[in-house]
């Protein structure tokens, strides 16, 4: 979990651009970069223009709004280029640009500045946004290409520009191991998925350099992802190897990318190492359940949307109680 610490949190109904908190900002981008150049040695420069295109729209959009609203701007503090960039990577290499601005335009004015900025939104703005591109354009954020192949950098990606494919998941929702993509090509990357997803290892190095900054804890991303091996393991799908179909299981998807980056939004996810604890494990056993029985083979981006709505709850059940409240109460009432 991101550490509260590192933010200033003020009266005013927006966190302010100071130092501390653009720092903290900067170094989930910098987590974030071993993944975009593992994306864009995999996919090409298309990933990289998507991923400026992303950054940039969700800039410009908390800039404007911020104008309209009279507010001081807060795009200074570096959240909405992280916003742009994991929006960029839940989206496949072949989507089209402006399919990227309007999801930013979603993820950042719908899910973050209407509820008043940083650290007023219930949910995380880019899963936010995945969401509402999966529900209006179902069709562009399924159509996966071969790594490697030659994609135009703006264009629309045509039948002749790329192979589909399909992810490990795919294969995996059948009962079957991924035929052409073994535990080292997951942690590689060079399968596949979604710009941000594909590379195991990329993400993991990120995930070792925020744990080295402070910036998240372990609680989250080990809690989701022992969970989602565990349960793995012990009921794997079909006749395969436990071990296999659960290393498949933990490094393919976005199940890095989300447990490691996303459910780890401190706005979004518990303040207690218990709740936080709790909040992971509730999100792998909703994935594994969302791959295993759903209509979809990833669960990842819903199993966590489904999390952020109980956080609340989970807060309120794990905050600790002061000693003697109760009684100061009962005296303060006679």
């Amino acid at each position: 979990m991101y550490d509260l610490s590192k933010v200033v949190v003020t009266s005013s109904p927006h966190i302010k651009a100071d130092d501390d908190t653009r720092s903290l900002m900067l170094d989930v981008l910098i987590a974030l970069l071993p993944a975009l150049c593992v994306a864009v040695y995999t996919f090409g420069p298309r990933a990289l223009v998507l991923t400026v295109v992303s950054m940039a729209s969700c800039a410009v959009f908390e800039t404007i709004y911020n104008k309209l609203v009279g507010h001081p701007n807060t795009a200074g503090d570096l959240s909405c280029l992280v916003t742009g960039m994991l929006i960029a990577f839940n989206v496949p290499v072949s989507a089209p640009w402006w399919m990227l601005v309007f999801g930013s335009l979603f993820g950042i004015i719908i899910v973050k500045m209407l509820f008043g900025g940083i650290g007023k939104n219930f949910m995380n703005p880019a899963l936010g946004a995945r969401a509402f591109m999966m529900a209006s354009w179902a069709g562009l954020m399924t159509t996966w290409t071969v790594p490697h192949a030659e994609l135009p950098l703006f264009g629309s990606v045509t039948v002749t520009d790329a192979i589909s494919t399909a992810t490990p998941l795919a294969a995996l929702k059948t009962g079957a191991l991924p035929a052409d993509a073994g535990v080292l090509e997951m942690l590689l990357g060079q399968t596949g998925g979604v710009i941000g997803e594909t590379s195991a290892l990329a993400l993991l190095a990120g995930g070792a350099y925020l744990l080295w900054r402070k910036v998240i804890t372990i609680n989250i991303p080990a809690a989701y992802i022992l969970t989602v091996a565990v349960i793995t393991f012990l009921f794997p799908m079909g006749d395969v190897s436990r071990v296999q179909w659960m290393l498949s299981q933990v490094l393919s998807g976005g199940l890095m990318l989300g447990a490691i980056f996303m459910a780890t939004d401190y706005v979004t996810s518990p303040v207690t190492p218990k709740g936080q604890i709790i909040f992971g494990v509730g999100c792998g056993l909703l994935t594994v359940f969302i791959r295993y029985f759903g209509g979809l083979p990833e669960g990842v981006s819903y199993s966590i949307l489904i999390m952020n709505t109980l956080v609340w709850a989970i807060d309120k059940a794990t905050h600790p109680r002061k000693f003697g409240y109760a009684l100061d109460k009962k005296k303060e009432a006679q």
